[in-house]
């Protein structure tokens, strides 16, 4: 099969379009062909060496967790899918080498669930990681009907979601945001409120008593603004500032659930999750798309074809 791969630690101009073998399937997962497979931050800073410190990274490497596609063979136990079916997912493993930047991709049925009717390809690709990520940190934080929550980087990848998930649990959600973004995030039914200095001025002046929730994905002192307006410390969380647990908080790291992606299948066909694609590039400018997401200035996802 035809993959992107590194055999080292790198930037963009390590990655390579390569033939290399189709990969095994396990017991407990099914071969997926790949139609699209989502872009992460974590995907560059993996092949960066970033995170050599807590999880183990084998060469060559072919990176990516997000994938859609269609299920090519099942392994001797898995009852939850057949050939042909439509499948996404996020397939973090717990040994980093085979990931969804190929043409096919061995997944565990734990993380996968079936394509949402609503999603294309490259839509479905780009909603796992991102979305499992949302999902988890406010539930993390008890998220419910009647809470005002702060988003911070809320017109971000993980951001858009977790506006938009709020606001399907009836919540009122306060999202930061530069103000080219504002309208943005006023389409996905948040108040937006400026970076910088004065930030928690600017959210007291929307909810002066203070706000039920936060969750930050932006780092850079955001976990500390929110524990100085939270009436509950313990209802903060951050996916970038471990320190936020020192605040009584939590510190997120998504997990591959096949039930949270079902969920977000659900409010995808419902209406309530909408999914924006920036840019989609074919397999082999998977150099380009990690030069995209680096910028920082996506407004939405990238994704790669197969």
């Amino acid at each position: 099969m035809k993959a992107i791969t590194t055999s080292r630690y790198g930037g963009p101009e390590t990655l390579e379009l390569t033939e290399t073998d189709d990969p095994k399937v396990g017991p407990d997962s099914v071969l997926v062909r790949v139609k699209a497979a989502g872009v992460n931050p974590v995907d560059w800073k993996i092949v960066g060496g970033h995170l050599d410190a807590i999880m183990n990274v084998h060469f060559p490497l072919v990176p990516g967790w997000d994938v859609a596609g269609i299920v090519e063979a099942v392994g001797l136990d898995t009852p939850e899918f057949a050939v042909g079916d439509e499948v996404y997912g996020y397939v973090r493993k717990d040994e980093v080498q085979h990931g969804t930047y190929a043409e096919l991709v061995a997944a565990p049925v734990r993380t996968l669930a079936r394509r949402p009717a609503s999603l294309g390809w490259r839509e479905a690709a780009a909603l796992p990681l991102a979305g499992l990520t949302a999902l988890q940190s406010l539930d993390r934080v008890g998220v419910r009907d009647g809470d005002t929550v702060l988003v911070h980087a809320a017109s971000g990848g993980v951001g858009a979601f977790a506006v938009q998930i709020a606001v399907a649990r009836g919540a009122r959600v306060i999202g930061t945001a530069s103000e080219r973004n504002h309208d943005f995030l006023r389409s996905l039914g948040a108040e937006p409120v400026s970076y910088g200095d004065g930030l928690a001025d600017r959210v007291r002046a929307l909810a002066p008593g203070g706000v039920d929730a936060a969750v930050d994905y932006v780092g850079d002192g955001a976990a500390g603004i929110s524990r100085d307006l939270l009436t509950d410390a313990a209802r903060n969380a951050s996916i970038v500032d471990p320190a936020v647990t020192e605040l009584g908080g939590h510190h997120v790291w998504v997990r591959p659930d096949a039930q949270g992606l079902a969920e977000l299948g659900r409010l995808a066909d419902a209406g309530s999750l909408t999914v924006h694609v920036e840019h989609a590039l074919p397999l082999a400018q998977a150099a380009e798309a990690f030069r995209l997401s680096q910028d920082g200035h996506v407004r939405g996802k990238v994704v790669l074809e197969a």
